[in-house]
């Protein structure tokens, strides 16, 4: 479920119309649009079961993840541009803030997990910059689940359109990657691949560095002086 884009974008697809998205070269792109209508099973359990802790799925349209860990007992929160998403997680009581992905979000750096499924390592059009955002945004220690290309070496990024009924939306930029692309990448993040998941989809679970033992300490900083 996209985000970091016009909101106009992926609603026709959020609000259940047939859609597909291409990119420029003419290449058709998975948008699985049932799946994110759908409560959350299947392969998404693989994703699920690695949230021991509290996590936040970024382009959660609407919200079948955040549902699923809420119901686990799991603190989550989606974050999505879209308006209808909004809508949609209002209304089943998934808890969700519509904002950018690259905008200041609750709780920065002490999430235990980012989810980036259904192709949404594409956000912005730049995964090594996506993945910097989400190391931001999890603790150290704690994982980036991403949803992956099939195949491990495709690295892409470029413009797409979503095609309705009613024609070409907007174009905008996006990304795909495989889980050898983004272990090559990762590591500028400051993750490493921990596991992978390959059956019908491909997931990979990216780790956040612990802090060296051997780092200096962190000196607290002065207050400021009041003016």
């Amino acid at each position: 479920m996209p985000t970091s884009m016009p909101t106009s974008v992926f609603d026709p697809a959020l609000a259940g119309a047939a859609a597909r998205l291409v990119r420029a070269d003419g290449v058709e792109l998975d948008l699985a649009v049932q799946r994110w209508h759908a409560p959350a099973g299947g392969e998404d359990d693989w994703l699920l079961d690695r949230c021991a802790g509290p996590a936040i799925d970024l382009g959660c349209g609407p919200g079948r993840l955040v549902a699923a860990l809420t119901r686990r007992g799991v603190r989550a929160l989606g974050v999505d541009v879209s308006r209808v998403a909004h809508e949609q997680c209002r209304r089943r009581g998934v808890p969700m803030v519509r904002r950018d992905v690259f905008a200041r979000l609750p709780d920065e750096g002490r999430w235990q997990h980012v989810l980036l499924a259904d192709g949404n390592i594409g956000i912005g059009g730049d995964p090594l910059r996506l993945l910097r955002r989400a190391a931001q945004l999890v603790r150290p220690g704690g994982t980036v689940l991403v949803e992956a290309d099939g195949r491990p070496h495709v690295y892409w990024c470029g413009t797409v359109w979503l095609h309705t009924g009613a024609g070409a939306g907007t174009p905008v930029p996006w990304a795909g990657a495989g889980v050898a692309a983004l272990a090559r990448i990762a590591a500028a993040a400051g993750l490493r691949a921990s596991a992978v998941y390959r059956g019908g989809r491909t997931f990979v679970e990216l780790r956040r560095s612990l802090p060296s033992a051997n780092a200096p300490a962190r000196r607290p900083s002065r207050p400021s002086r009041p003016a």
